[in-house]
């Protein structure tokens, strides 16, 4: 069922882009590094990590499996990769520089909201039903989700929260542990019910309510500038 799926998102891949006349032009590293990577994420969520063979990903891919081999050396790495690409969205749209210029609840929210929509959306909600699937027989799944989501994730929010200990208008014991409580607060109950499909997605309007929500339970209990 898996290579049938695969072999109509190819045909659909292809049929987006006219064909041309004469040789086609040969990617390079980066451009076929990123089109094995999209491959490999329409591949892991719908047919898994397990049934997503790195042979099967190099022919729909188009190319050799001595070619996959020496772009990424095996599955846990390309994984690793699709996760990193989707944090990457959440790190360039955090610009702590900017948040600094906001007061403690303007820039608590847009930090949560921003966390939010990337942990709550339909592919983040996918990629986790993934790794909960997946870990018990594939520990470097559990591995690579913890390396390279919830570690960059936490640090950036720990930043802010740190840098406004500093300063003195948040009065925390510990960011790491603030942080804990803010995520926690933010995506346990939308994100549980999203992987018992009790609940759908949330959308970022939803998830923006929830961010105001969420920051004014956790700074009525705390000592700040207003």
């Amino acid at each position: 069922m898996s290579t049938i799926i695969w072999k109509i998102f190819m045909f659909q891949n292809k049929s987006d882009h006219p064909r041309h006349r004469g040789r086609p032009r040969s990617r390079s590293d980066k451009e076929t590094r990123d089109h094995i990577v999209s491959v490999a994420n329409e591949g892991f969520r719908s047919s898994g990590y397990a049934n997503s063979a790195m042979s099967t990903i190099a022919h729909v891919s188009g190319i050799s499996t001595k070619t996959m081999y020496r772009l990424f050396p095996g599955k846990a790495e390309l994984l690793a990769e699709v996760i990193s690409r989707q944090i990457h969205r959440f790190l360039m749209e955090i610009d702590l520089a900017t948040l600094r210029d906001l007061d403690v609840r303007e820039g608590l929210t847009r930090l949560m909201t921003t966390y939010g929509i990337l942990t709550l959306s339909e592919d983040a909600v996918r990629m986790a039903k993934l790794v909960v699937a997946e870990s018990a027989r594939f520990p470097e799944v559990s591995a690579a989700f913890y390396d390279r989501a919830i570690v960059p994730t936490n640090k950036i929010i720990e930043c802010w929260l740190g840098e406004r200990m500093e300063t003195g208008e948040l009065s925390i014991d510990s960011p790491v542990e603030a942080s804990g409580i803010l995520r926690g607060m933010m995506i346990m109950e939308p994100q549980r019910a999203s992987l018992l499909l009790k609940q759908r997605a949330m959308t970022p309007d939803e998830t923006r309510r929830r961010a105001s929500e969420c920051v004014d339970c956790f700074l009525c209990g705390r000592s700040y500038a207003q």
